[in-house]
């Protein structure tokens, strides 16, 4: 397992009973886990009143509680600075287990003495974006939501990264890549990040059982001729580790030779020294 063990400003405190209770700077939430299915003793003093409880409902989705947390706050990790805010379905903003990620291409884009090109599709709030930019590649940002957009633009401020080679783009990543096909763009990395469902600005379906392979099909044809790697990220239980490898096994083996690795990641547990498991990747780097 890849695990986001470098974070100051971030830890997972505690798990049980379908919850994790995780330290964002100085505050701390209660938030739902379907991977935490044991029942364990909540004996940390942060279970009983966190600074924000997002409850689910019986009948789907649910609300925060909140005692004493900002609208916005910032963490930091490392050199990157990003906004929070609780909103709707239970997320922040930002996904910490990714940091395992973002350590792995860092080091590739700075080891790479070249100039890399980055494609970060499905790009959310640019988490993966602004690493990339503070390795020192070109990042093109793309997603379909224009919010999502405006918040990934504020973190490359607030990291310091303003005047960083960043396009933005608010577009359907299908149908971007397919016109970035046509133009002939190459990209030497790609990023994606897809959800499990999800619409495109002007109602385009996704649906990642039936869509993600023929889009890796597509991605593999805006490869440059000396690519770095490629990375998929997965929160979709029937997308396992093997799954992710298989598939870029099948697509990019015949073109670009690399190393190709799939593993869950995780964030480790303060409280007992275990690992919350936190989805998958798959990786191909190049040999």
């Amino acid at each position: 397992m890849w695990l986001a063990e470098n974070w100051k400003d971030y830890e997972v405190l505690d798990t049980s009973n379908g919850e994790k209770l995780e330290r964002w700077g100085k505050y701390q939430l209660v938030r739902p886990d379907p991977q935490v299915i044991w029942n364990t003793d909540k004996k940390l003093p942060g279970w009983r009143k966190p600074n924000g409880h997002y409850h689910r409902s019986n009948k789907g989705g649910g609300e925060w509680e909140f005692h004493s947390l900002p609208e916005e706050w910032t963490i930091s990790y490392n050199s990157l600075t990003f906004h929070l805010k609780p909103f709707s379905f239970k997320h922040t903003g930002l996904f910490p287990e990714q940091a395992a990620n973002w350590d792995w291409f860092s080091k590739l884009i700075r080891e790479s003495g070249r100039e890399i090109k980055v494609l970060n599709l499905f790009a959310y709030t640019g988490g993966a974006t602004v690493s990339a930019a503070a390795a020192g590649a070109s990042v093109t940002h793309v997603d379909a939501s224009k919010g999502m957009v405006t918040w990934a633009k504020e973190n490359a401020v607030s990291s310091g990264l303003a005047d960083a080679s960043i396009r933005w783009l608010v577009d359907d990543c299908v149908k971007f890549v397919q016109r970035e096909i046509r133009r002939g763009n190459k990209y030497d990395a790609i990023i994606m990040d897809p959800p499990s469902y999800g619409r495109g600005p002007k109602g385009e379906i996704w649906k990642i059982e039936e869509s993600i392979y023929p889009f890796i099909e597509l991605c593999s044809q805006i490869l440059s001729d000396n690519p770095l790697f490629f990375l998929i990220n997965s929160y979709t239980t029937g997308l396992q580790p093997a799954v992710l490898s298989y598939m870029l096994h099948t697509v990019l083996d015949p073109i670009h030779k690399g190393k190709i690795e799939a593993d869950e990641v995780g964030l480790p547990v303060s409280s007992n020294g275990l690992v919350l498991p936190c989805g998958a990747s798959g990786r191909w780097t190049a040999l």
